[in-house]
C-alpha cells in the first residue's frame, strides 16, 4: 500500500498538513496534491481533469470550509454549497476513474443536538440538528451518505470518518473564523500584555466538548487506511466511524486549564448573550478502540504543543489576520 499513488484534498489545512507529514512518515512515497489556485475543488470540470490525468489510486478528503459558532451561522449558504460541491466533485471523479479507496473526513456537528450521550454512530438522522451548524452539518452527512451509497450500488470502497474537535499545528487562530480551543490560546496570548484586560467567551461556559490533538487524528487515518474497508461498516448497519478520545471537558474547565498553560492573569468573562451552540458533544468511541486504534495525547499535553506551535508561528498567524 505504501507505494500506491495517494490523493490528499486539503493538504495545506491543519488535518490536511498532518495528515501528509504522518504519510511521509510512515514511509508512504507516492503522494499527491494540488494548491487551491491550481485546482478549484468546487469546479466539477476541474476536479474530474485532475483525476484523469493523475489517476490516483487512494483517495483522502480532508478539504472543506470550516470554522466555530460565528462563521457557521455567518456564512450559511457558503458553508453548505462549498462543502457539497467539494465532496461531490471528488467522490464522483473517484468513481469514474477507477480509485481503489476513499475516506472521507466528516465532523461530530452532524449529529442531532439533543442526542443521546455518548453519541453512537447509529444517531445520525435520528432528530433535529444544531441550528448555527446545521449548513454544515447538513453537507458533511451527504458526504456520508455519497461513501455510503457509491458503495451500495457501485461497489465503491468508500468510508467516512467523523473526527470530534481537532486542534493542533497549522490550526487557524483567526478570532473571527476560528474554533473555541485555538480562539483562547490567541485570546490569552493577546491578553498577557496587558494583566488588567479581562478575555471574554462566548456562552455560559457549560457546554461539554471533546478535543482530540490532530496528529493523534492522523495515526487513525493510517489505521483505517490499512485497516478497515467499506463493506466493515456498511454490512454491520453503521455509515460512518467516530474518531475521538472519549473524553470531554466544559468550556468553562478548558478556558482555565488554557489559561495556566498560556500564564493570562486577568479574568475571564462569560458573555451569556451569545450562543452555546450544542450543550454536549461526546463521541462514542468504543467501535475504533476495538478495531485496535486508540488517542495517545492527553489534552493538556496536545494543548502545551500546540501553544508551542503558536509561539513558533507568530509571525504566520498574524499575517492572516
Amino acid at each position: 500500500m505504501k507505494n500506491k499513488k495517494i490523493y490528499i484534498a486539503g493538504h495545506t489545512g491543519m488535518v490536511g498538513s498532518a495528515i501528509l507529514r504522518k504519510l511521509y512518515s510512515d514511509g508512504f512515497t507516492n503522494i499527491i496534491f494540488k494548491d487551491i489556485s491550481e485546482l478549484d475543488l468546487t469546479k466539477q470540470n476541474e476536479v474530474e481533469k485532475y483525476f484523469k490525468t493523475e489517476k490516483p489510486e487512494l483517495v483522502i478528503i480532508a478539504a472543506a470550509k470550516v470554522g466555530g459558532i460565528l462563521a457557521n451561522n455567518t456564512y450559511r449558504a457558503q458553508f453548505i454549497y462549498e462543502n457539497l460541491m467539494i465532496e461531490a466533485n471528488i467522490i464522483h471523479a473517484s468513481y469514474l476513474n477507477n480509485v481503489e479507496k476513499v475516506i472521507f473526513l466528516g465532523s461530530s456537528c452532524i449529529y442531532p443536538k439533543l442526542a443521546k450521550q455518548p453519541l453512537k454512530e447509529e444517531y445520525l438522522l435520528t432528530d433535529s440538528l444544531e441550528y448555527t451548524n446545521e449548513p454544515y452539518a447538513i453537507a458533511k452527512i451527504a458526504g456520508i451518505k455519497l461513501c455510503e451509497n457509491y458503495y451500495k450500488q457501485y461497489g465503491c470502497n468508500y468510508l467516512s470518518v467523523m473526527p470530534t474537535n481537532l486542534f493542533g499545528p497549522d490550526d487557524n487562530f483567526n478570532l473571527h473564523s476560528s474554533h473555541v480551543l485555538p480562539a483562547l490560546i490567541r485570546k490569552f496570548h493577546e491578553g498577557k500584555s496587558n494583566p488588567k484586560q479581562s478575555v471574554e467567551i462566548w456562552g455560559t461556559g457549560s457546554p461539554m466538548r471533546e478535543f482530540l490533538y490532530v496528529e493523534d487524528l492522523t495515526e487513525a487515518i493510517i489505521f483505517v487506511l490499512q485497516n478497515v474497508n467499506a463493506k466493515d461498516l456498511y454490512e454491520n448497519g453503521i455509515s460512518h466511524l467516530n474518531i475521538g478520545t472519549g473524553e470531554d471537558i466544559s468550556i468553562k474547565d478548558l478556558s482555565f486549564m488554557i489559561k495556566k498553560i498560556v500564564g493570562f492573569e486577568g479574568n475571564i468573562i462569560f458573555d451569556r448573550t451569545k450562543p452555546d451552540g450544542t450543550p454536549k458533544k461526546l463521541l462514542d468511541v468504543s467501535r475504533i478502540n476495538k478495531l485496535g486504534w486508540k488517542h495517545k495525547t492527553t489534552l493538556e499535553e496536545g494543548i502545551k504543543l500546540a501553544y508551542k506551535w503558536f509561539l513558533n508561528n507568530l509571525e504566520k498567524i498574524y499575517e492572516k489576520k
